[in-house]
């Protein structure tokens, strides 16, 4: 059992990052999985899809082959977004643009994970289940997880944290994961049973 972290922010340092490694060290420890992969979009910014990638672009494929065989070998993923003036950030719908007809992420359960430094955080779960799912397949959890006051929880100093509200959302997270667990455990039969190709309809309608 393999789960991808992609943490969606793009600023280097941020507060979804901190949550993205809090949220790997907990799949480890909580032994969910065997292996986590994160990939921080803080550090490992995408250029601007363009058509190019359709073709088969050298520079398209040195930069997307080695993230697709990490996507490939995950059983789920967690999607960490911050909300960014009441969005998702452009650089995470960005990524999203990646993946399509290769199937990374299609017919796979994710778990979104938003963040906000107040008392936001809504907005984003809204436009990526409306809007991210289509070309990619990908399948989000009926549940989900809302930050709020960020910088008061999740720090790597226990002392910098807000006891109650740590206390909770620790115990959301051990319950939002456990689901995601059991959730990649199910959707590996999906996939296996053929009726999920892309080779008919490669494009969401």
């Amino acid at each position: 059992m393999k789960i991808g972290i992609i943490c969606g922010s793009h600023r280097s340092n941020s507060q979804s990052g901190k949550v993205a490694r809090y949220i790997e060290n907990a799949l480890l420890t909580q032994g969910l999985c065997d292996a986590t992969w994160l990939y921080d979009l803080g550090g490992n910014p995408l250029p601007l899809w363009d058509e190019s990638i359709w073709e088969g672009d050298e520079q398209w494929q040195q930069i997307l082959t080695p993230l697709s065989e990490q996507l490939k070998s995950c059983d789920g993923l967690v999607v960490v977004c911050p909300e960014w003036h009441g969005m998702a950030p452009a650089g995470l719908k960005n990524f999203f643009l990646m993946w399509t007809a290769g199937g990374e992420l299609a017919h796979k359960p994710a778990l979104i994970v938003t963040v906000s430094t107040a008392d936001g955080g809504s907005f984003p779960i809204a436009e990526l289940r409306m809007s991210s799912y289509k070309n990619s397949r990908i399948c989000y959890l009926p549940e989900h997880l809302i930050i709020r006051n960020v910088d008061t929880v999740f720090n790597e100093d226990p002392a910098q944290n807000k006891p109650d509200a740590q206390e909770y959302f620790d115990d959301r997270l051990a319950y939002c994961l456990a689901m995601l667990k059991e959730y990649a455990l199910a959707f590996r039969q999906i996939r296996a049973s053929g009726k999920a190709s892309l080779e008919t309809y490669t494009s969401g309608m």
